[in-house]
């Protein structure tokens, strides 16, 4: 209810305002111990990818990407915190308005354009925040960059994030980066993963720990492209996917007055083509490389079916703003259900 009644006040906002009053006053309640009195902290341990998550309900990036709001936004309840997507270099993103809300179909458009202050800005941000589970850094390249020099953006991000994160997301699907998308195919894809894998095992050598490199993949895939992803994630040696990022395809909007704005649509509508990325790239892995899947999730049931699909982790992202922190813990209970804890 007291989620409710803060949505209704904060989706009279401007979207873009809301958001950063909704982190900011997320993060005072935080400083304040004023959370854990609210919001209980779901607990289901899960082991993956070397590491050790508390729960497999976690954060997708988007929300944070900065590393501004870790502290706040891990008292809520997620398993994990995934940040960014972060640049090398600082960016304002594209002009505003560029957040869209469509309640009436629970979902939003999006072509932010990976706005963000920067990698060394964001390591700062990390370095400060007193969050110690497990946190995934979301690294792309400028939108400056041309997309064949897109690896040298790619390390600089992995070189400086790699003593602080316990997994790092190289997205290669944003929507709102002319170019990016090209990257999930053929040998741009090869030359990238295998550019990032040499580096990894340099940074291991280093700092005495192997991080794990995860790839988040658009819903709008064809079935050939995803049999090539799914052979570059194995024969590059990946840890993990994410299934998916957002669509360009308005499924469901048809008439919808926002249908026609630029972006990535996600929420609800996402659902669908989500779960078949997810299904398909699950049946080509056969087990082989864990998958995290995010895109529509709403209620327990989508989590659910997410994992039944072959996901080991999901994320939130619309379905959080929406439904707010209650559905990380109704989706910790389902998963309690289905698979208790030991007595």
């Amino acid at each position: 209810m007291l989620y409710t009644l803060a949505r209704q006040a904060l989706f009279q906002l401007e979207t873009e305002m809301s958001h950063h009053i909704t982190l900011d006053l997320i993060s005072a309640a935080e400083r304040l111990r004023v959370l854990p009195h609210l919001i209980p902290e779901p607990e289901l341990p899960v082991e993956l990818m070397g590491l050790s998550f508390k729960s497999p309900v976690g954060l997708a990036a988007g929300m944070d990407k900065n590393g501004d709001y870790i502290d706040g936004l891990a008292s809520l309840g997620f398993g994990f915190i995934e940040v960014g997507t972060v640049t090398p270099r600082p960016q304002p993103g594209n002009p505003r308005p560029r957040l869209f809300r469509l309640p009436q179909h629970q979902a939003i458009i999006n072509r932010m354009g990976f706005n963000n202050k920067g990698i060394d800005y964001m390591c700062e941000r990390i370095e400060a925040s007193r969050y110690s589970g497990i946190l995934g850094i979301n690294i792309g390249k400028n939108f400056d960059t041309p997309v064949e020099n897109a690896l040298d953006d790619y390390l600089i991000c992995m070189k400086k994030a790699y003593r602080l994160a316990s997994y790092i997301v190289v997205n290669i699907s944003s929507p709102n980066t002319p170019g990016l998308r090209s990257l999930q195919h053929g040998e741009s894809l090869k030359r990238l993963l295998d550019g990032l894998k040499n580096e990894q095992q340099r940074q291991a050598g280093q700092c005495m720990r192997q991080v794990p490199l995860v790839v988040k993949i658009a819903p709008d895939l064809d079935e050939a492209a995803l049999d090539e992803i799914a052979e570059a994630l194995v024969s590059c040696g990946m840890e993990g996917v994410i299934a998916t990022n957002t669509t360009m395809t308005r499924p469901g909007l048809e008439g919808h007055p926002l249908a026609g704005e630029a972006g990535g649509l996600s929420g609800a509508p996402v659902y669908d083509l989500s779960n078949r990325v997810l299904g398909g790239l699950a049946a080509r892995l056969e087990g082989k490389i864990p998958i995290i899947g995010v895109g529509g999730i709403m209620k327990p049931e989508d989590a659910l079916h997410k994992m039944a699909l072959g996901a080991s982790l999901v994320q939130l992202y619309t379905g959080f703003i929406y439904e707010g922190p209650a559905l990380i813990w109704k989706i910790v209970q389902a998963l309690q259900k289905q698979n208790p804890l030991p007595e």
